[in-house]
């Protein structure tokens, strides 16, 4: 049986950073996000039982080593839970292939996970869902809730996440852009408990948290923002004082960040968001939007994009194979 999802991804407003335990891919504390509807990842699943392994190709190329093994993660536990011995085909694109931070592995590993489900007609509660997609990539979640959603490190001895709002209860828009980084995220995240601001982080986000939350169960966009810039600096500043110094912001994010305080300066709402690289995106009210967006095309940046938030994913029919 074949399944086509269309899943979209995240923007992190209060992003998760280290994991308590990498294998099951557990985060050390809550975190907050919104989709990017302008952005997806379209992925098929197809069941097959002449196959001697899976086929996983992702825009364009067959993965394998690591990349590999997040996928085979999922597919394997979708596989013993619907007791099914054969293999898939796995076709899966995304809208976007040049950009680091901007929350594709997010929208992949949900869209995988939906879509395998759906191939095997698997009947699974949406936890166990969640818990599976985040065995590929944690912010999978947050992607498979939808909208603005929190991702539990631990509730009830669960870890999974909830939409918090629909999509149409915040007056909120986006601007993005996108910058190639050969960093990985998983190397950032193996980065932040050696540095010396990790525990500060620790002892002051679950309060970071709870304003977001209340924030955007408010519609207060203005709060949304200056919240999401205030914990990319955060999130860069333990990951630039980790072990290795790693520095995931380009020139160009900081001409961003200069144009962004530049237009608050002269009245304009707009506020900066970056998660573990060095896209950024740009928070503000849909009636700003194209005024922040042709504000960032004047600096002749390669690709700025205008988005809305997005829903939770959906299947489609129009298969990529």
């Amino acid at each position: 049986m074949k399944a086509t999802v269309i899943a979209h991804p995240i923007q992190g407003l209060i992003k998760y950073h280290g994991l308590k335990d990498s294998k099951l891919r557990i985060p050390f504390h809550d975190s907050i996000s919104v989709c990017a509807e302008a952005l997806c990842t379209t992925t098929t699943v197809e069941t097959d039982e002449t196959l001697k392994e899976d086929l996983i190709i992702v825009n364009g190329r067959k993965i394998v080593g690591g990349d590999r093994e997040r996928v085979e993660s999922v597919l394997n536990t979708l596989k013993s839970m619907a007791g099914y011995s054969g293999h898939f085909k796995v076709v899966s694109k995304n809208s976007v292939t040049e950009g680091k931070g901007l929350g594709f592995s997010a929208s992949g590993f949900a869209a995988l996970g939906l879509a395998a489900k759906a191939s095997l007609n698997l009947d699974i509660d949406y936890v166990s869902l969640c818990e599976t997609v985040r065995l590929g990539a944690g912010s999978a979640t947050r992607s498979l809730a939808g909208s603005f959603a929190i991702w539990y490190a631990d509730k009830n001895r669960r870890s999974y996440a909830e939409q918090l709002v629909r999509p149409e209860a915040v007056d909120l828009a986006m601007v993005i852009v996108p910058f190639f980084s050969a960093v990985r995220t998983d190397e950032a995240h193996a980065e932040v408990v050696s540095s010396p601001l990790f525990e500060a982080r620790l002892e002051s986000v679950s309060d970071m948290v709870e304003a977001m939350k209340r924030a955007i169960r408010d519609g207060d966009v203005p709060t949304i923002g200056r919240l999401a810039e205030e914990d990319s600096l955060n999130l860069q500043a333990i990951t630039m004082t980790g072990r290795s110094h790693v520095v995931l912001w380009e020139p160009e994010t900081v001409r961003i960040i200069k144009e962004v305080l530049k237009m608050r300066r002269e009245g304009v709402p707009a506020w900066y968001s970056i998660d573990t690289g060095p896209s950024v995106f740009v928070n503000t009210f849909p009636a700003h939007v194209e005024e922040v967006a042709n504000r960032l095309r004047k600096l002749r940046l390669v690709k700025v994009i205008v988005s809305g938030i997005g829903d939770k994913p959906a299947l489609s029919n129009n298969h990529l194979f």
